[in-house]
């Protein structure tokens, strides 16, 4: 690593500037910097959530704010998650996640696993924060992790 990306990555590592981190991510990426790159948007996505860090809240955010920015990249357009905030909305976060993890694998959990990014998924979500769901949730989200290689903590 060079000494000008060591001191972007520690940039990086003390931003609180959205706005910085998407263009740092930008950069890195047309530049050729894929950890760099995948450090700011990783930075982004933990201070995007309004909510206290540490809740299933704010983990939910963060996981909502990493698909749509992975959404954006593929399809080079903003695209809302329009009906996943709608039904948190209406039911919470709490019966969002469960019936998405009761589901079959949503094209979202695809996605962030092509990436390396399913300690972001509401399976992996629903894992930190075992108080919060039902035992079939919590064992429908170790099965879908496990069935594509990724160690549950």
């Amino acid at each position: 690593m060079t000494d000008q990306v060591s001191k972007m990555m520690e940039f990086v590592a003390s931003c609180g500037d959205a706005k910085k981190l998407r263009q740092i991510a930008e950069n890195a990426d047309i530049r050729g910097v894929p950890d760099l790159a995948r450090a700011a948007r990783l930075k982004l996505y933990s201070i995007l959530p309004g909510e206290d860090p540490g809740t299933l809240e704010f983990a939910v955010w963060q996981s909502i704010f990493a698909l749509e920015d992975v959404l954006k990249q593929e399809r080079g357009k903003t695209i809302m998650l329009s009906r996943t905030r709608q039904k948190i909305g209406r039911q919470g976060v709490q019966k969002c996640v469960s019936d998405l993890i009761l589901g079959s694998a949503s094209e979202g959990f695809k996605m962030l696993h092509d990436r390396a990014l399913l300690d972001l998924s509401f399976e992996a979500v629903a894992l930190k924060h075992p108080d919060r769901f039902d035992d079939i949730v919590l064992d429908a989200a170790r099965i879908r992790l496990a069935e594509v290689g990724y160690s549950v903590p």
